[in-house]
């Protein structure tokens, strides 16, 4: 194998890891809007609960030094992990609440709710550490990375698995490609997923045969709240190890057009989310450059925006080639 084949696949894997980590946290957030999408509910507040998961998860990983100063180093943040995931399905449990019971619309609820986020989270922020821009007072902990030994004599490879500093990659990268499998397959395969996605699809006919309407959506919001904060803890607690203001930068909108642009399929989905974090790649690329920062954040909204047109001209030509059979088929008979 020649020396400029494995620099080029060097350099695409180092690529591709670093695309796969940008992914992660939309990911699991396009993952929390499918679930919840198929159960009848979409969730406007991904980006909420990513920023109230990510605030709750630094918080508690630095505070819980204080509070278990004899607990052992690791236990931290597995604590500040778990706390990040009840607070930001915490809020998915809110707009539940307002929407199935109080008959609040989804759409304004959940930007409420986005708003309600950023704003908290930097008040919170502020009144612990005296800082509104991030919580770099503090000393939180960052969720291990998982390492493949023995790869260090494998430029490509090592490169994928290990990162580019060969550290590995964070444990949530990997339990985002383990929810992508779980999703996948309960959606499709488990009575809770058949039924999920029965109440979404005709809430009155589930209803007539005997489904709990109101419960499975209760239980698609929450699940969608779960996987939606993982991809927060991975922001405060993977992708950095602090709290920024307004950290989501977004990927909750993006997530999103994730679910519509996969057309509403577990493995369309991610594909999606992967884009997207290509895009995030690329711009951070083009910010080493001489490339103006103005350009560099139109990126990933204008990729995404481009990605939707193309996916719904597809639509159209598609539906004109059934609509053409159609016809072709009738006038044949």
């Amino acid at each position: 194998m020649s020396l400029d084949l494995i620099a080029a696949g060097t350099v695409a894997a180092v690529v591709a890891a670093a695309t796969l980590r940008a992914a992660t946290p939309i990911i699991f957030a396009s993952l929390g809007g499918l679930v919840s999408e198929l159960a009848g509910c979409i969730n406007v507040a991904l980006e909420g609960v990513m920023l109230v998961a990510a605030f709750a998860g630094v918080i508690t990983s630095a505070y819980s030094a204080l509070w278990f100063p004899d607990a052992p180093l690791w236990l931290h943040p597995w604590l500040g992990c778990a706390a990040g995931l009840l607070a930001g399905t915490a809020l998915a449990g809110l707009l539940a609440v307002f929407h199935l019971e109080l008959g609040a619309d989804l759409i304004v609820t959940g930007i409420g709710l986005n708003i309600l986020a950023q704003g908290l989270t930097v008040l919170l922020m502020a009144h612990l550490t005296g800082d509104k821009g991030s919580t770099a007072s503090l000393t939180s902990f960052a969720l291990p990375s998982l390492r493949w030994p023995g790869m260090g004599g494998m430029p490509v490879l090592g490169v994928l698995l290990n990162g580019d500093g060969n550290a590995g990659h964070n444990v949530l990268v990997y339990g985002a490609l383990a929810a992508t499998g779980w999703v996948a397959w309960a959606l499709r395969h488990t009575v809770f997923g058949l039924r999920l996605r029965a109440a979404g699809e005709n809430a009155e006919a589930a209803l007539a045969a005997g489904l709990p309407v109101r419960r499975l959506r209760y239980a698609g919001l929450l699940l969608s709240g779960l996987l939606t904060s993982g991809g927060g803890v991975f922001l405060g607690m993977g992708y950095l190890t602090l709290f920024q203001a307004d950290m989501a930068a977004g990927r909750g909108y993006l997530a999103l057009a994730a679910v519509f642009l996969g057309g509403r399929r577990p493995l369309g989905t991610v594909a999606a989310a992967l884009v997207f974090g290509g895009a995030t790649v690329m711009a951070a690329r083009l910010g080493l450059l001489a490339v103006p920062a103005e350009v560099v954040f139109m990126i990933p909204p204008l990729v995404t925006i481009a990605a939707l047109v193309l996916v719904k001209q597809h639509q159209r030509l598609a539906a004109r080639r059934r609509a053409a059979a159609g016809r072709a088929a009738l006038l044949s008979s």
